[in-house]
């Protein structure tokens, strides 16, 4: 694949990773400790976000909100199976997140989780270590180990294609791309025998794909609803992230515990 034009993809179908239902006040509620569960992060380049946010608005719905919608065609069976391969790959970045995070248990149970998916789940295909009583954890990621070590979430800004996130959501996210990301270095930076960086980008945009797909009624309502489209979804990133964070047991909002992975149950 052509470097560029495989950069570009995965550049693209991120946006849907970061973007979701929320309020319209702007704040981060949640059972926190503190200023009555609020928190509040700046906005430092408000203007030129909500610039970059209408962009990524188009390209939502000329490309990928079409690109869904066909997805959508395909039976139940085989979107289950496409989320479930998604679901374990993104296990070899939650399992050292784990383990940087002092979160010995689940780090094994992932890790079980993840030989048991891969072998006798078919790469992924049926999760088939639930069976056996190894039940999904949460996501981590690099950018939820910094804040779990001290670090605080800096500025509030939107990226062009990515979407939403913080300068230390923003160098978590550069760890995957210097040896954080197992996959990322098996497919990409490493010229092996079995896979290539065609497969890595294509694993990303199917990601992007099955996100948004579970999600066309969520987001309809969000922008038919919302005062501030902007704001609903800056409100809802930092909440999760906050309770990410702390692994506060509470659902943000209407999102579901897998990292807004299914906003609405299809």
């Amino acid at each position: 694949m052509n470097k560029p034009l495989s950069v570009f993809i995965i550049l693209l179908f991120s946006l849907f990773n970061n973007q979701a239902i929320a309020g319209d006040d702007g704040k981060v509620e949640l059972n926190g400790n503190g200023n009555n569960g609020y928190t509040e992060i700046n906005d430092c380049f408000e203007k030129v976000n909500r610039g970059i946010f209408a962009f990524n608005q188009v390209l939502d719905n000329i490309i990928f909100k079409p690109l869904a919608k066909g997805y959508r065609i395909f039976p139940q069976p085989i979107r289950s199976g496409t989320s479930n391969v998604l679901s374990n790959l993104g296990s070899v970045v939650t399992i050292p997140n784990n383990v940087l995070q002092g979160q010995f248990r689940d780090a094994g149970v992932n890790s079980a989780r993840f030989v048991i998916n891969s072998t006798l789940g078919i790469a992924g295909i049926f999760d088939v270590a639930s069976y056996y009583g190894l039940q999904k954890r949460d996501k981590e990621d690099y950018g939820q180990t910094l804040g779990v070590w001290g670090a605080s979430p800096g500025c509030y800004f939107v990226l062009p294609v990515l979407g939403p996130t913080t300068v230390r959501d923003s160098l978590g996210s550069l760890v995957n791309m210097v040896g954080g990301d197992a996959w990322y270095n098996v497919t990409v930076v490493n010229d092996t025998q079995y896979f290539s960086e065609a497969d890595y980008y294509a694993s990303r945009l199917l990601d992007g794909i099955d996100f948004r797909a579970k999600n066309l009624e969520s987001f309809d309502s969000l922008e038919k609803n919302s005062v501030d489209l902007y704001a609903s979804v800056r409100s809802l990133y930092l909440q999760d992230r906050y309770r990410k964070v702390r692994n506060i047991d509470k659902t943000t909002e209407t999102l579901s515990d897998d990292d807004w992975e299914e906003l609405d149950s299809q």
